[in-house]
């Protein structure tokens, strides 16, 4: 469940609703009801404070797909270790970090442990090491450093505020998005393979970028092509993979705009639900 804002969090909660009784947990569980919902009529979300407290009770943190999620985070900062020197070791450790987010999600639907701490913790390892690259790019190429920049920017703010529409929607996940909201984010996180497609050919992508400081072998010296193709092997992949690079950053601007239209139509719904309550309370005090 999404999180309210403090200043919901903070409004007293009436008796009646404030607890449940959970059988699967055996006790009382506090929820309090979530405010200006429009996913559902009526929805719950956890007490902050009862939350930790109930953490302790089965260790999410150790579930097989987060410590999963670990390992990537290992690897990934051992890639950037690297990163500077050792182009072999930290492609490899990069590309491991870059599988194993495909094996996490198997893990975590074929063990039932799916969990909102492995789902955001597996977003932030993608945002961060690929920024961290792209952040290595800007010195390798300074005179693209501009559009390195803006990159970065695209990504971590199409994904923040997606994620934040999808929490004040009511949405369980970021990746629910339904057809008529948009057809191209529908198709795009509704296929766990084409989500893994663009994601993994995107990182290809800077990569090679990458790549193409330290590889300047190129692929003439080995296979007997024309001089013309006088192109390294980073090269060669780079421009196969740099349409589906520039389609994911176009879905990244997609995936922007509808987050911005969601958020302004809450904003215009609320400000109708305010004026027509602050009409009623006008009515009731000229009575």
């Amino acid at each position: 469940m999404a999180p309210t804002t403090r200043s919901h969090q903070s409004t007293p909660v009436p008796e009646s609703i404030s607890t449940a009784v959970s059988p699967s947990l055996g006790g009382d569980i506090k929820q309090r009801p979530r405010e200006g919902s429009r996913s559902r009529t009526r929805e719950e979300v956890w007490d902050p404070k009862y939350a930790v407290d109930l953490a302790i009770d089965e260790n999410v943190f150790l579930f097989v797909p987060n410590l999963i999620g670990y390992v990537r985070v290992i690897t990934a900062a051992a890639s950037l270790v690297f990163m500077p020197y050792h182009p072999k070791w930290c492609t490899t450790l990069y590309f491991v970090s870059c599988m194993l987010d495909a094996f996490d999600g198997m893990a975590a639907r074929a063990l039932g442990q799916t969990s909102k701490f492995g789902a955001v913790l597996d977003m932030v390892t993608d945002r961060c090491a690929t920024a961290c690259l792209l952040t290595f790019l800007t010195s390798v190429y300074p005179n693209w450093s501009l559009l390195f920049m803006f990159l970065i920017t695209l990504d971590f703010s199409s994904h923040y505020i997606h994620m934040y529409s999808s929490l004040v929607t009511g949405s369980s996940s970021h990746k629910t998005v339904t057809s008529d909201v948009s057809r191209i984010l529908w198709y795009y996180y509704n296929d766990s393979r084409t989500l893994f497609f663009f994601c993994f050919a995107n990182e290809v992508f800077f990569v090679c970028l990458y790549l193409n400081a330290f590889w300047l072998t190129p692929i003439t010296s080995s296979f007997p092509i024309p001089t013309f193709l006088n192109l390294t092997w980073p090269q060669v992949v780079g421009l196969l993979t740099f349409p589906i690079c520039a389609g994911k950053q176009i879905i990244n601007v997609v995936q922007f705009w509808k987050a911005s239209k969601i958020l302004v139509g809450v904003d215009l719904a609320e400000r109708q639900t305010a004026r027509r309550e602050a009409a009623l309370k006008a009515q009731g005090q000229q009575r």
